[in-house]
């Protein structure tokens, strides 16, 4: 019943939007890059430069609105990790900026993206505990 009365979803033109998105986003990462080893910075530097690039980027069109509207024809084109997870982490704090730093910001900043750092920190030491005991023989 839920089935037919839902929306069918065009899933061929959310892939390719999601592909052209995100492939966009990503091919806007490594000419950051290239700028800034072309600017004189050593790779590994040139690569966390880019990678900061991004976020604040990710962040600023966030803060004016516009991250979402391109969310809303990429899908999950705009989850590529770096952007994906600066916005989850900008779009709460910024909605909850009016109820104060600490209740508002601080309680709310991590609703969406503290799961997967919980997550990924956890799986992390699951990973490097077996690491170390495979490690030992």
């Amino acid at each position: 019943m839920t089935e037919k009365a839902a929306p069918k979803s065009p899933v061929l033109r959310d892939c390719i939007m999601a592909f052209l998105i995100g492939g966009s986003i990503c091919t806007l990462g490594q000419i950051f890059k290239n700028l800034y080893v072309y600017a004189g910075l050593d790779v590994k530097t040139a690569g966390l430069t880019a990678t900061v690039s991004l976020i604040f980027l990710a962040v600023s069109l966030t803060a004016f609105g516009i991250f979402d509207n391109i969310a809303r024809y990429a899908g999950a084109g705009t989850l590529v990790p770096i952007t994906g997870f600066a916005n989850s982490v900008a779009a709460p704090a910024i909605e909850f900026k009016s109820e104060g730093y600490v209740l508002g910001v601080g309680a709310n900043m991590f609703k969406i993206a503290g799961p997967v750092i919980v997550y990924g920190t956890v799986a992390s030491v699951i990973y490097g505990v077996i690491y170390w005991i495979t490690t030992l023989f």
